[in-house]
């Protein structure tokens, strides 16, 4: 109504401001307004002529009430589930997973009643946090720091640490970080001894022993043993051993071929084992895909390799699932010990890697060596001769390994010798 007219966009322009009341003057000046509006404003029209979409963010307006944001909102909020889809859906199963074997181990508790632990120090067993896995930091370094791996790599000694105590028979180890090592390894009391001949599908008697976890710092002090079987169990054969971010995954088994065994987990932090399942085989290395939730043993001399999904397989103390699948091991380079799982690589186009350790007597010569494998088939995607030796002239990769990446360098970290034990770090070199 006269008197009350003001621009309906009036800029931030002493020409052109209104008090609330004050009419316009004339056809002329209102005209010159308007001219010195569309001239204040030209940096909001683009080049060709369309408006910009934040030109009509009013300023002090924060930048989060314009058109652009408002339009790219959601296409960020799509995008952000479907580069988390995969981790959330991993962590939900492996939720369920851990409820699962949580409820098995509280109405079979045997397994866990038979760890009887000896502490030497006040010192934790596992850092706070947890390191992560390998195929959670390094893995991809590994793989390819490996390519460069052959049989004239030239070995560099970076350290020999004595581990204290008696050792016993070492089969696979973990490298939590730099100051603590979990080692499992076998204790014999009662030797076995050959048949002559295949008996019930086996060739050799029980024998009798212990199964141990122990756990040391990065000088070589026992920290602690515990003892996870008890003994008179025919299954006392620790294998190698791997670590999946949170867990320690193992097996034990009778200490002869075709014969039974049982896949177990363990927290670090406590070394109380956990039964998962069993199986009617010898069962040695072990790896964890946390990716697809699935654990995948080798049985003797690493032949065969059995998979279990522990989304949906059966588990607890007396579960014994039928394997997803079972592979033959097409490669004769080595038996496998130890392997330590690398991660889903995008170096081989998306495969699951691990990293095994081992040792083949071919003619009474001990080679020694270490190979990425493909852990779906078993197909070598890489292997490396290593002919190094302990000062007590055990193959180093003998039994347990496991393996870092330093300034662009694979590093090992190697356990061959039972009883008085040296781990030997060494150093790849270009």
């Amino acid at each position: 109504s006269p008197g009350r007219w003001t621009p309906a966009k009036c800029p931030e322009s002493t020409n052109c401001r209104r008090r609330i009341g004050e009419a316009p003057r004339d056809g002329a000046e209102r005209s010159a307004s308007y001219h010195h509006y569309l001239s204040s404003h030209s940096s909001s029209m683009r080049e060709d002529g369309d408006p910009d979409p934040d030109r009509d963010r009013l300023p002090g307006k924060p930048w989060c009430a314009s058109t652009a944001f408002k339009l790219t909102l959601p296409l960020i909020v799509v995008l952000t589930i479907v580069m988390l889809a995969p981790q959330i859906h991993f962590l939900f199963h492996l939720g369920t997973t851990d409820m699962k074997l949580a409820s098995s181990i509280a109405v079979c508790p045997a397994l866990a009643m038979a760890r009887n632990v000896t502490f030497y120090t006040d010192d934790a067993l596992a850092p706070t946090p947890l390191p992560l896995a390998h195929a959670a930091s390094d893995g991809p370094d590994i793989i390819h720091a490996f390519q460069s791996l052959s049989r004239t790599t030239v070995w560099k000694s970076i350290a020999n640490i004595t581990f204290e105590g008696d050792t016993f028979e070492p089969e696979g180890m973990v490298r939590l970080g730099d100051d603590r090592y979990v080692v499992s390894s076998g204790h014999w009391t009662v030797p076995t001894e050959k048949y002559g001949k295949i008996i019930d599908g086996t060739d050799r008697t029980a024998g009798a022993g212990l199964a141990h976890l122990m756990v040391y710092n990065g000088e070589g002090k026992l920290l602690a043993d515990a003892t996870i079987t008890k003994e008179g169990n025919d299954e006392y054969h620790n294998g190698g051993i791997d670590y999946d971010g949170q867990y320690i995954w193992g097996t034990i088994a009778q200490y002869r071929p075709n014969s039974t065994a049982y896949v177990y987990r363990t927290d670090p932090a406590t070394l109380v084992p956990e039964r998962v399942l069993n199986y009617k085989d010898h069962l040695g290395g072990i790896v964890h895909d946390t990716r697809d939730n699935l654990i995948t043993a080798l049985n003797w001399g690493a032949r065969d390799a059995a998979a279990w999904d522990l989304k949906s397989a059966k588990t607890g103390c007396d579960a014994a699932p039928k394997p997803e699948r079972v592979v033959r091991n097409p490669s004769y380079f080595i038996d496998y010990q130890d392997c330590k799982w690398l991660g889903h690589s995008g170096f081989y186009g998306g495969k699951s890697v691990m990293l095994c350790s081992g040792v083949a007597t071919i003619g009474g010569y001990n080679l020694g060596g270490i190979a990425l494998v493909d852990v779906k088939t078993m197909v070598p995607l890489a292997e490396a001769p290593i002919e190094l030796e302990s000062k007590l002239g055990v193959r180093l990769t003998q039994n347990p390994m496991d393996v870092s990446v330093k300034d662009g360098k694979l590093r090992l970290y190697l356990l061959p010798d039972q009883h008085n034990s040296t781990l030997y770090i060494y150093e790849a070199q270009p």
